[in-house]
């Protein structure tokens, strides 16, 4: 396996190790039961002392990732090895014996240069499991997923032309024009010619990240943030800085601090309706924290998978809405609202910036799939509005409704913020909680969640989660709310009781 060392780094060798190491293991990367490579030969292969990796190996072992026995290696930890380590003493000597005999152990010698996956690792529940609150994503049953299948169908049959030839690079041009009069009415004018589409905001995170981002590069982050770009940044092998939230979004203080000593390639922001935590940056931090991109020369990535779902006012304009430098790439999903499997985006950007995207873009697929932009396309010009207002009543009753429960149910010390709009909520857990405990604990009762460690850069875990109160129906979601809450009791020290700051009610 490959690990990027950072020799002139604060952080010492041995941290940069297990690190590394540690978010492969809670990806999924390195399997449960896996040997590790032996001291011996990780030195070799690193170029450091043998301290350094009996040090970083002991450092897993602290945190009980993995198991080490003299004479047999170092193992990774399964989750029903954690309570039992003789369990995993009988899975060395079974994994021993078998060894040669599995076809596939020659792979271990492969490098890969995926230091990170989390987003894989929590995108699919596990069979067992009948409440599935951790994928941030909205009830089918409530998409207009028929429309737009006759939508491609009428265009499939009346226009077989289109599914003979290849799309344009950036995206096919009446659906820019439509996004030209999507976001003219939410403040920010933009041409057609100024955007590109992609499939589905992760890939035009990648594609910024490919382009503009390489190894060393400063890339500032809120704390927590967005999975799925944690992993696309830490996998360019950027210097990842992450700062603080409070209740306006983004610290830009601590941001202003940070950039004197590191300044910044890229700044990754969700300003509105923050995934995981549902924070909503202010207008003024908006405009201060363009202001701090334009004195550095870098870009701000703004991704805006919510803005829509607003369930009083809506939110304040983009940050791109104020950019007239072409300092901001700014990504807003389509498919989390519409249909998660059409996977249509639109990036903005100026100059050539835009121009570097296409051409990435070119390179990556050779242009999203037609169909399923004009199968989109009519919908947003001619009911996307109607729609989304009928979307948001519903999703704030549903907001409401685990709030409800939360509160009644609650383990002592839970705390949680009511968003202004969005799919997640935020529980934020008594410290010293056990998370993976209570993480195996809720999945063996049915319920799932996205763990809160999986949201940060490098760090153990966290006493918080996200759950989705969109993702399934009303009834389902209170009754698994209600497991979880139990799940949460029966492991959590008494204390203080359970508190939400509530939204007034529409």
């Amino acid at each position: 396996m490959h690990i990027e060392l950072k020799r002139g780094s604060s952080t010492k060798l041995y941290v940069q190790i297990a690190l590394t190491l540690a978010d492969r293991i809670r990806s999924g990367l390195i399997e449960p039961g896996t040997r590790l490579p032996s001291v011996r030969k990780m030195t070799t292969d690193l170029g450091v002392s043998l301290v350094t990796v009996s040090k970083a190996y002991a450092e897993l072992e602290a945190i009980q990732l993995i198991t080490c026995s003299q004479g047999k290696g170092c193992y990774v930890r399964g989750a029903q090895e954690l309570e039992k380590t003789e369990d995993m003493e009988r899975t060395h000597r079974t994994h021993a014996k078998n060894e040669s005999s599995t076809p596939w152990n020659w792979q271990m010698a492969l490098v890969d240069y995926l230091p990170r996956a989390q987003l894989w690792r929590h995108f699919d529940a596990s069979p067992q499991v009948r409440y599935e609150l951790h994928m941030s994503a909205i009830q089918p049953e409530l998409l207009p997923t028929r429309e737009i299948i006759d939508s491609a169908y009428r265009l499939s049959s009346n226009h077989p032309e289109r599914m003979a030839a290849y799309g344009s690079f950036q995206g096919d041009r009446e659906l820019r024009q439509t996004f030209s009069g999507h976001f003219a009415e939410r403040g920010l004018r933009v041409m057609p010619e100024r955007m590109l589409i992609t499939s589905g905001t992760q890939q035009g995170i990648d594609l910024v990240a490919r382009t503009f981002v390489g190894p060393g590069d400063v890339v500032y982050m809120e704390a927590p943030s967005y999975t799925g770009a944690i992993d696309v940044f830490t996998s360019r092998g950027a210097k990842i800085i992450t700062v603080p939230m409070d209740d306006d979004g983004m610290r830009i203080d601590l941001l202003t601090r940070l950039c004197d000593t590191y300044p910044p390639k890229l700044i990754y922001t969700i300003p509105t309706f923050h995934n995981p935590t549902g924070i909503t940056m202010s207008a003024k931090r908006r405009a201060q924290l363009l202001n701090l991109a334009q004195s550095y020369h870098c870009l701000i990535l703004e991704d805006d998978p919510f803005a829509d779902l607003y369930f009083r006012d809506p939110p304040p304009a983009s940050i791109k809405s104020m950019d007239g430098t072409g300092h901001v790439i700014y990504i807003k999903s389509f498919s989390k609202v519409l249909s998660p499997g059409c996977r249509v985006a639109c990036a903005v950007a100026d100059g050539s910036v835009l121009t570097r995207l296409v051409a990435a873009k070119s390179t990556a697929d050779l242009g999203s799939p037609l169909l399923t932009q004009k199968a989109l396309q009519s919908f947003i010009q001619h009911q996307y509005s109607a729609y989304t207002a009928r979307l948001r009543d519903e999703l704030y009753s549903r907001l409401l409704a685990a709030s409800a429960v939360l509160e009644e149910h609650g383990s002592p010390g839970m705390y949680w913020t009511l968003p202004d709009g969005g799919l997640n909520l935020w529980l934020q857990l008594p410290d010293g909680l056990d998370m993976r405990e209570l993480h195996r604990q809720s999945l063996a009762a049915g319920v799932s969640f996205l763990p809160g460690s999986a949201c940060y850069v490098g760090e153990t875990d966290t006493a918080s989660l996200r759950i989705c109160f969109t993702v399934t129906n009303q009834e389902l979601l209170c009754e698994g709310l209600r497991v979880l809450c139990m799940v949460i009791n029966n492991i959590t020290p008494q204390q203080g009781g359970a508190t939400a700051d509530r939204l007034p009610l529409i």
